[in-house]
């Protein structure tokens, strides 16, 4: 698949600049080269499949060599995880989850409290805990660039020290696609082989390819309150709060994480052609939806210097 450039008055047509699908396969091929246990950071979401469609594709006709790992708060969208489960299963990964509960009780990480609790950042222990049990020295995230300011500093292979923290200023360069992995003991990385996909790309491979993705990325009605700007879903963890006026309305979800800081999006897009339309013609990140991304001016980047994907 080539990266694309899109005219949106016209038509959805692409224009050759370079294949992105090659160098995402080129780098998978690399951490399989490089690193002794790697392991493919799995959430069920659109980034995540497409990188597991395309480790398929890497190591053909043999077997991929390493594992899924989900890291479940507890909180995510029971069409999601019904999702990772089925498509596990029919593509022959092995699935390991680790979840945030188990964190909180063995009391690794404390639930946060106040009206809107979170999960998102309690992920970063757990995901490091399973890291170090299951002695993985490469974790492989669906991360891009363009998702977020945080994101864009990032290498192919993210240098991470034997506490499992970033530093921006300690990577490495990476020219000619020339990709360092060498480590000291204890230390790991996180290999983002999306990292020059926009979410165009990702929703045009997806056309391309006739994956297929959770049916929370399509328009469904669904019950609703405005909350801080958001449309956040009515779920068990998400209850409404007094004075809060519950609505049904036709909504879906650019990113399908936990419910707890997931925003919906109002739309009518039920196909994946409609989708990749509306993400053309929208002047909002991706990630705009994410409550927990706006909780301080450098929110991301705070969570990925603690270890977060």
């Amino acid at each position: 698949m080539s990266q694309t450039i899109w005219n949106v008055e016209k038509e959805i047509r692409p224009v050759k600049r370079w294949n992105i699908e090659e160098e995402a396969i080129y780098i998978l091929r690399e951490v399989a080269g490089q690193f002794r246990k790697p392991v493919l950071l799995f959430s069920g979401g659109k980034d995540s499949l497409i990188l597991a469609h395309l480790a398929v594709k890497a190591f053909l006709p043999g077997k991929v060599p390493f594992p899924l790992l989900h890291i479940d708060t507890g909180h995510n969208f029971p069409e999601t995880i019904a999702f990772r489960d089925e498509f596990a299963n029919r593509l022959g990964f092995e699935l390991i989850v680790r979840k945030v509960q188990d964190s909180i009780d063995s009391g690794r990480v404390q639930e946060e409290s106040g009206p809107f609790p979170s999960r998102n950042r309690l992920q970063s222990v757990t995901l490091l805990d399973a890291i170090a049990e299951l002695k993985f020295d490469a974790a492989i995230g669906g991360a891009r660039r363009d998702e977020e300011k945080a994101r864009a500093k990032e290498r192919v292979f993210s240098h991470r020290n034997a506490a499992g923290q970033w530093d921006p200023k300690a990577q490495r360069p990476e020219l000619w696609h020339l990709y360092n992995g060498l480590l000291n003991q204890d230390e790991t990385c996180r290999i983002f082989p999306l990292s020059n996909w926009t979410e165009a790309d990702v929703w045009q491979y997806i056309v391309e390819n006739q994956l297929e993705i959770p049916s929370l990325y399509f328009s469904h009605q669904r019950q609703i309150v405005h909350r801080d700007g958001q449309l956040i879903a009515i779920t068990p963890f998400t209850p409404p709060q007094p004075g809060e006026r519950v609505e049904t309305l036709n909504v879906r979800f650019r990113t399908v994480g936990d419910a707890t800081c997931t925003g919906a999006v109002a739309s009518e897009a039920s196909n994946v052609k409609e989708v990749l339309r509306e993400v053309l013609e929208s002047n909002l990140t991706e990630r705009s939806g994410r409550n927990d991304d706006h909780r301080t001016e450098a929110a991301m980047e705070d969570r990925k210097r603690e270890g977060y994907f």
